[in-house]
């Protein structure tokens, strides 16, 4: 299943919260152009792993390299994407995004004790479990128990999936004075809010005239702040950004085949065909004349 997201970079996880609020995923870099997926959040907790290829997976600000067997945790609410950038064929990188009511309700003591102080702490955006520490080793493995039980649904599978989480959840818990903080400060936190306003914007206002001023005002920061935000953030200027965005959702638009070129180009913001080829080979290595006969 591909990544889907609202016009606020949170990612549709289609669980139902009132009955079992997790979500299994897999083979989502298949469909992924570059093997990279968008830049997004959700108040679900995320858990990914990286099978058989290299992964980077960026959280916040920070880039993290999963191996193969590699795991990680990401906390509620944390801006993250993810791009494989070692192996041969996409990596399965099975993931679950579930709600921390998984485990409790809400307003149980058990989720206000345990649960409810993971999801507040902006010092840990993620935990990574690597497949050569042995300390990590039995969380690795209800990991995998997890994705198995999931994919395969058998009688009782709710009860050793929650199992499963629970002693996660407990492993973060009994370990959190140990565990690895980030140093992430308040300004930090507050360029993560300013950038998911200014691609919000983008991807709300993409098929319009979009200038470096507008995107900055979404934000209510100056261009040179906003400029400053997306290389830390996304390694690009704001205008790149855009300008990507309209690419992804131009290919996603030849792939239906229900529009000429020219509509294509208009529909995405590009007032030239001529430019809106030009960057469309820069981007992906051919014309959006050819893509069609190319299987892309």
């Amino acid at each position: 299943m591909a990544i889907l997201l609202d016009h606020q970079l949170r990612e549709y996880i289609p669980h139902d919260t009132t009955k079992f609020p997790i979500t299994y995923f897999h083979d989502e870099l298949v469909a992924l152009p570059d093997r990279a997926g968008p830049l997004h959040w959700h108040p679900d907790f995320e858990i990914a792993s990286a099978e058989c290829g290299v992964l980077d997976y960026q959280v916040g600000e920070q880039h993290i390299t999963l191996e193969a067997g590699d795991s990680i945790f990401v906390n509620g609410n944390m801006l993250h994407g993810i791009k494989q950038i070692s192996g041969t064929t996409p990596d399965p990188m099975p993931n679950i995004v579930f709600s921390g009511a998984l485990i409790a309700a809400e307003t149980s003591t058990v989720f206000q004790k345990y649960i409810q102080p993971i999801a507040v702490c902006d010092l840990l955006p993620f935990i990574v479990f690597r497949h050569n520490e042995p300390s990590h080793s039995e969380v690795n493995s209800l990991i995998k128990d997890i994705y198995k039980q999931m994919s395969e649904k058998n009688v009782g599978y709710e009860l050793r999936v929650q199992r499963n989480i629970n002693r996660i959840f407990e492993f973060i818990f009994l370990g959190f004075d140990k565990l690895p903080k980030s140093n992430a400060t308040r300004i930090q936190i507050n360029s993560q809010i300013r950038l998911q306003k200014m691609l919000n914007y983008i991807y709300e206002n993409y098929a319009e005239a979009v200038t470096l001023e507008d995107i900055a005002g979404a934000a209510g920061i100056s261009r040179s702040e906003a400029g400053r935000c997306f290389h830390a953030y996304m390694d690009c200027s704001p205008v790149d950004a855009l300008i990507q965005y309209r690419l992804q959702m131009a290919r996603q638009l030849l792939s239906e085949r229900t529009q000429t070129l020219q509509e294509i180009s208009y529909t995405c913001g590009f007032n030239s065909v001529n430019y809106f080829s030009r960057q469309f080979k820069k981007k992906y290595g051919y014309t959006p004349g050819q893509s069609s006969n190319m299987g892309k």
